[in-house]
């Protein structure tokens, strides 16, 4: 939760969303999507795919692999 909100891929957008909760919700379905996957899946995308999808954002993967590399640290 905390590396997502540090990085705000949402910018000021996260200022208008309810519910956001330090974007709990996020960090558990990337977790989830990581720990189920594929040993050989790119956790980029997987990172790329949960939040476009959950915040109608358009990012790119090569937005993605600082943050999903922070992430996998944890698991």
């Amino acid at each position: 939760m905390d590396l997502l909100t540090t990085w705000n891929p949402l910018g000021d957008k996260a200022k208008t969303i309810r519910d956001l909760d330090d974007n709990r919700t996020e960090a558990i379905d990337i977790l989830f999507n990581l720990q189920l996957a594929d040993p050989t899946a790119n956790p980029a995308r997987i990172v790329q795919k949960v939040l476009n999808q959950a915040f109608d954002l358009s990012l790119s993967l090569e937005e993605c692999p600082d943050v999903s590399r922070e992430i996998q640290e944890f698991i």
